[in-house]
């Protein structure tokens, strides 16, 4: 097991974005723009997709993890803390999927 939380990914890539894009691929991910981050994102997701589908898990665990860091990014060049996700997760939690489904629907 490893001690790498994902807290720790959000905070790396909120610190490379205070670099130059020259030095960090995150950096010039964030340079991009959010429309470029989306498209990057949706890429690795469809990417784990045709993995999972494939059922190549190897594959598939690649890909999750880009999967997780575009996410990451796409959250960060969007303004979106992470803690955002977190505490909107908690606020799902104990509630069951098809309620909380049912009021978003209703909204």
């Amino acid at each position: 097991m490893t001690d790498f939380r994902i807290e720790d990914l959000a905070a790396t890539i909120a610190a490379r974005a205070k670099t130059l894009p020259e030095t960090s691929y995150t950096a010039s991910l964030l340079g991009m723009g959010p429309a470029y981050c989306a498209r990057k994102f949706g890429e690795e997701s469809v990417e784990a997709i045709v993995a999972a589908v494939e059922g190549d898990s190897a594959a598939l665990i690649s890909e999750s993890a880009d999967v997780v860091f575009h996410l990451m990014v796409m959250l960060q060049v969007c303004g979106c803390g992470f803690e955002h996700v977190m505490k909107e997760l908690e606020r799902r939690s104990g509630v069951s999927g098809l309620e909380e489904k049912a009021f978003r629907e209703r909204e």
